[in-house]
């Protein structure tokens, strides 16, 4: 019998679709990824020497516009988190990618430092914040047995992401100019996007009379009911407990050493007599690398204590660092790349898997919206130690032994972050 509309959505809102929904969250929470990368640092990248040719601006002045953007975006960021508890997150991925197709568009007009600003505030808080904040807090609401295959899946689009769109970028800049650039991809996103938002996505599995990992149809009765395998946590819970702030620090440690490495990689290696072109391969393999380890890190996490894969990202980190000191050679550039973006690829999915991991996905919203306001607010301070280290150096050498020493305690943190228990807060 062929499936009508009536098939597939009864009177009381339950789907039946041949597969588990789910999954179609899955593919939205991807292309949410993928659409961030107006917002992201790989594809602003593109435009910040057509801004110093066109203004005359100087780098320093356009630098320290961006990291002062990104920082009060970085400090708002919770706001989103709460809304997304409150309205869902259906209503705000509509409203997110309104507003970041909106900002996009107004980036086109940008005729002074104000409005430069006030452009990469609006894309850095609703791009790189918020539209991977809120695949981030939507995917674990559909999935805990298979939660960290999921969102390993769905963070397949930022890596795609950061793949297409530096080259994207170009392509268009050179077709049409910076300015109808950021219009059409403004309008990508309102095109493409928003409509998928508006008809797909659904907030949780309760909503449409399903359970999360395709257990069996909820009954009415028990739709708004916690499962016993998902205790969830309000934020004030949260925060009395050891583990909480324990993972706010490891989430700070990638953002400000990663952030910084890539900031300065292409100066790293110039000292170390590299070709600016090493550190262009490096990037492109680092994404490359990443991509196919973001997969099985989501599988790996399903089966593995996430605070052990955690430490493990940091073993990584401080490998990376090694290995980028030591690179004076092409070989050791690629060597480099290749351990750097395994690490990432596992960073990526970790720290969205450990927070419905530990506190559950009623306030998740608001929980992950504080992680990654820490989280902006650390890569937007990464850059600084290199630049202070370097011009009172004259090189790289000493910021690198120094970093060394957050991941060392990031290790540290995570094994000490045990998962907490309601009774550890209780009277």
């Amino acid at each position: 019998m062929k499936r009508t509309k009536e098939n597939w959505v009864n009177g009381n809102g339950v789907i039946h679709t041949p597969f588990y929904y789910g999954w179609v969250i899955v593919i939205l929470a991807g292309l949410s990824h993928f659409f961030s990368g107006p917002g992201q640092t790989y594809s602003n990248a593109i435009f910040i020497d057509y801004y110093i040719e066109e203004f005359g601006w100087s780098r320093s002045t356009v630098s320290g516009i961006y990291s002062s953007a990104t920082l009060l975006a970085g400090f708002l960021l919770f706001i989103i988190g709460r809304m997304i508890d409150k309205v869902g997150a259906r209503k705000m991925a509509i409203a997110v990618s309104l507003i970041l197709a909106a900002a996009s568009i107004f980036n086109s007009f940008v005729v002074n430092w104000v409005m430069l600003f006030m452009g990469f505030f609006a894309i850095r808080l609703f791009g790189q914040g918020s539209m991977t904040l809120v695949p981030n807090a939507l995917v674990p609401q559909w999935f805990i047995q298979k939660r960290g295959r999921a969102l390993g899946l769905a963070a397949l689009g930022g890596m795609i992401g950061s793949a297409a769109f530096p080259l994207i970028n170009v392509w268009l800049i050179e077709a049409y100019g910076w300015r109808t650039t950021w219009q059409i991809l403004g309008a990508s996103i309102l095109v493409i996007f928003t409509p998928l938002a508006y008809f797909f996505i659904r907030n949780r599995p309760e909503d449409i009379g399903l359970l999360p990992d395709n257990g069996p149809s909820a009954r009415e009765e028990d739709r708004q009911k916690p499962l016993s395998s998902d205790i969830s946590w309000t934020v004030k819970e949260a925060k009395k407990t050891r583990s909480f702030w324990l993972l706010l620090f490891c989430v700070v440690v990638p953002a400000l050493v990663n952030t910084g490495m890539t900031f300065h990689l292409v100066s790293i290696f110039s000292i170390q007599s590299l070709a600016p072109e090493t550190a262009a391969t490096v990037l492109s393999l680092m994404a490359i690398i990443g991509f196919p380890v973001t997969f099985l890190a989501g599988y790996l996490l399903d089966k593995i204590r996430v605070q052990w894969m955690l430490a493990f990202v940091f073993v990584g980190e401080i490998a990376s660092i090694f290995l980028l000191k030591e690179a004076d050679l092409f070989s050791g550039a690629i060597l480099f790349a290749v351990v750097w973006g395994f690490m990432l690829g596992i960073e990526r999915v970790t720290l969205s898997v450990v927070w419905p991991n530990y506190f559950g996905r009623q306030y998740l919203g608001s929980i992950t919206g504080i992680s990654m306001a820490f989280m902006v607010v650390g890569s937007a301070l990464g850059p600084l130690p290199f630049g202070l280290f370097y011009d009172f150096f004259g090189g790289y050498k000493e910021v690198l032994w120094a970093i060394m020493i957050f991941p060392l305690l990031g290790i540290v943190a995570a094994l000490l972050a045990n998962p907490p228990e309601k009774k550890e807060i209780e009277n």
